[in-house]
């Protein structure tokens, strides 16, 4: 009979390579994917000095279909993309478009008017234009200052 030292790190290198195992097979499938990460469309925020302009990416949505309301602090987008139901001889067709019903809010760095707003909707893409509010345009603050003696 053979003596063996019994090495730890070994032990834990096996752990280690059973968890990583464990995550890339069972966590990232594209059902988990699809289901927690995907139905929120992407969007981008820009400030100028007069107003906020934010675009959303909803492709294959049309205008008409989407539900936009905004208060003086946040923009709240809804919308939902449904399928298009197709039939075919030859078996199962595999679709990795996204169907369903969304919604996002998105709050805003400063209060805007939110009676002004205006939209657009081309190739997918809403652009919002968010006037600010007149008090945030113009927020300068005096200052005293008052010296020790």
């Amino acid at each position: 009979m053979t003596l063996v030292r019994w090495n730890p790190w070994q032990d834990i290198n096996t752990l280690q390579r059973q968890i990583t195992r464990l995550f890339d097979e069972d966590m990232l499938t594209p059902t988990f994917v699809e289901t927690n990460l995907s139905r929120i469309p992407a969007a981008e925020l820009q400030e100028s000095e007069n107003a906020i302009h934010l675009k959303l990416e909803l492709p294959g949505i049309e205008a008409k279909d989407l539900d936009v309301q905004v208060t003086e602090k946040a923009v709240y987008v809804s919308a939902e993309r449904k399928s298009e139901t197709k039939t075919e001889d030859k078996g199962i067709i595999k679709s990795e478009f996204q169907y369903g019903k969304f919604e996002r809010v998105i709050p805003l760095p400063t209060r805007i008017q939110n009676t002004n707003v205006t939209a657009d909707y081309k190739d997918g893409i809403l652009h919002l234009t968010l006037p600010k509010a007149e008090e945030e345009k113009n927020k300068v603050v005096k200052v005293n200052v008052a010296s020790v003696a």
